[in-house]
């Protein structure tokens, strides 16, 4: 008797699993914000069995702008139980075509830090309005242009966790007088990216000293620019190119990271 009744238990244990996996889904949605008189257009992504005080991970694009890479990335956050929120730094409709368009965008908030600052907080203001967000719990990531964008967004002192730089530029026009770094710093690089100095490199590690940042780069070997997007095709020789390796350690290394920002909380 023992051994019929444990038979039909296991069948029934596994169907309520597979019933309680089934109704969590990604929930996403277009949110349309302001900056000044600027209208953007973010993507939100959380759990839809959530009930609330998660923490919240903002996400800023690539030069390209906001499209299918960072929605992807926001719905894999999500899925790990917090609430994602993509922030538009262009504003709606702005979305680059080709490199040459994206290059002419981003060169924008490059020569105007002030203002790549006051998007990116825009964008984060929205992500605490969220009524499933714990707002002493956020951190920020960025991809390329948006690295660049969450390391502007620690040097202005932003009350937030924890910022994580995925393959980003590391320069600033304001090295000399950076507010207080609040926030944990994670710097996830291509050892071989073309694109960024030994001289920025150099330059970044000494302002992060002098400001008493607690901060942390970290190197990965054969990675060359954008090694986290599959679009970025296969050739390191091009200067940007996928790496599978470097994409699993460092979204692995984000993961950890994370785990240590908001535990305890």
């Amino acid at each position: 008797m023992k051994r019929k009744a444990l038979k039909i238990l296991v069948p029934i244990i596994g169907i309520a699993l597979f019933s309680s996996n089934a109704r969590a889904q990604i929930h996403t949605e277009i949110i349309e914000y302001k900056h000044n008189e600027t209208i953007l257009e973010g993507y939100l992504a959380y759990d839809d069995s959530l009930k609330g005080n998660a923490p919240g991970v903002l996400i800023v694009h690539e030069w390209t702008g906001i499209g299918p890479y960072v929605k992807k990335r926001a719905e894999q956050i999500a899925a790990l139980g917090y609430v994602a929120f993509c922030a538009d730094i262009y504003g709606k409709g702005i979305r680059p075509k080709d490199s040459k368009e994206a290059s002419e965008q981003a060169a924008i908030y490059k020569h105007d830090r002030m203002l790549m600052r006051e998007r990116v907080k825009a964008g984060l203001s929205e992500l605490k309005k969220c009524k499933l967000v714990d707002p002493d719990r956020i951190a920020a990531i960025g991809y390329c242009f948006g690295g660049t964008v969450v390391l502007e967004l620690a040097r202005s002192g932003a009350n937030i966790q924890g910022v994580v730089s995925f393959h980003g530029g590391l320069d600033t026009a304001h090295p000399e007088e950076p507010e207080p770094i609040k926030a944990k710093i994670l710097v996830l690089h291509g050892a071989d990216d073309p694109f960024i100095s030994a001289e920025q490199i150099s330059a970044f590690q000494n302002e992060m000293r002098s400001s008493h940042a607690n901060w942390q780069m970290v190197f990965y070997g054969g990675a060359v620019h954008s090694f986290t997007n599959v679009d970025s095709g296969s050739d390191p020789a091009k200067g940007a190119a996928y790496n599978q390796e470097a994409d699993t350690r460092s979204w692995e290394a984000m993961k950890v990271f994370f785990g240590e920002l908001f535990s305890g909380n």
